[in-house]
């Protein structure tokens, strides 16, 4: 775009700019640009096509900080969690049509989440969306008494004042993969446990609900792992010592399955000939090619439009079902989907 005269070459332009370009005033040029009344047509489309020449763009930014509100949603997300990551794509999808911006802080092992809300707070965010967060529930009622707040993936019990939920059925996610592997013709069924993550209790009841309901009570196991790889890695390296082995492992999340997977691979174990693996999340993780992994898929587009949907309707006045000082839960159904990590063990009948 040629240099408009009279703008300073890497000078952004500014609303004298415009009306020296439509040789017009700014105080003008100032009621176009805010869609208020004033200008008629042809003066209106003037401005707006000398606005175009020179590249001018309205400065959302500080429009905002005049009329005092930010418009933005403060994003908590694990660093290392590719579920977080599709979940943020998500987000920003979801809040850019209602109007909003986001605005991200990230928890990793430098970086606890006190601090990463802290950094929300002070970009003056009006509501925040905590993934999976892990705080105890005073703190989460300490936040929700200063703005909204979602929490996505994580089941309050009880419920906490002011805080909305938006999770997944993780019991039912683990029921569906206990059951698809029932129906390969499996029986020696071991789970990888989540420990005190988010969602891991859930988990953990729901495969030992599927396993009772199969009538394989008495060969349920749940071994300690986490959300990690290298916890995937560790407990798949017991299942490596077993005499018999088990035939099949639904590992707490997408991460330490990838985990599982590896280390089963450096063993020269065949995944799924000699044993099978289901994770957990449907991350991008997932469905890289070389993983192809089964798992239990979470609606990540579902769950951002809810955790957006339930921070601008706190924002602009629509109260909860309860009264606008309760939280509402909404819980939404997985499903399974199956890829090359699933298959019925070489010993079916």
């Amino acid at each position: 775009m040629p240099r408009t005269p009279g703008t300073p070459e890497g000078k952004r332009p500014t609303l004298a700019d415009v009306a020296a370009r439509a040789g017009v005033s700014v105080a003008l040029v100032s009621i176009v640009m805010r869609g208020a009344k004033g200008a008629g047509a042809a003066t209106r489309e003037r401005v707006l096509e000398a606005a175009r020449e020179i590249g001018y763009r309205p400065d959302a930014r500080a429009r905002l900080l005049r009329s005092n509100r930010s418009r933005l949603l403060g994003v908590q997300f694990g660093l290392q969690q590719p579920f977080h990551t599709d979940l943020v794509e998500g987000l920003y999808a979801a809040a850019e049509p209602a109007g909003y911006q986001v605005a991200l802080s990230a928890v990793a092992p430098s970086r606890g989440e006190r601090h990463a809300v802290e950094a929300l707070l002070g970009d003056r965010c009006e509501a925040l969306i905590l993934l999976g967060p892990q705080a105890p529930a005073a703190r989460l009622a300490e936040l929700a008494a200063q703005l909204p707040v979602v929490s996505v993936a994580r089941r309050l019990r009880p419920a906490v004042p002011g805080v909305d939920v938006i999770r997944t059925d993780d019991d039912e996610g683990a029921r569906r993969a206990v059951d698809h592997l029932v129906a390969l013709g499996h029986r020696d069924i071991v789970h990888i446990d989540g420990g005190r993550a988010p969602g891991a209790a859930d988990r953990r009841r729901g495969y030992r609900t599927a396993m009772n309901r199969h009538g394989l009570a008495d060969r349920a196991r749940v071994l300690p792992g986490g959300l990690t790889e290298e916890d995937g890695a560790a407990a798949a390296r017991t299942l490596l010592r077993d005499d018999p082995r088990p035939t099949a492992v639904v590992a707490f999340n997408d991460r330490c399955a990838t985990g599982v997977l590896d280390a089963f691979l450096r063993a020269r174990v065949p995944v799924p000939d000699e044993i099978s693996v289901v994770g957990f999340d449907d991350s991008h993780l997932a469905r890289l090619a070389h993983i192809d992994l089964t798992t239990v898929g979470q609606d990540i587009r579902r769950l951002a439009d809810l955790a957006v949907g339930r921070a601008v309707a706190r924002l602009e006045g629509e109260p909860t079902p309860d009264g606008e000082s309760s939280g509402k839960e909404t819980v939404i159904a997985p499903h399974l989907v199956t890829r090359s990590t699933t298959a019925p063990p070489r010993n079916t009948p």
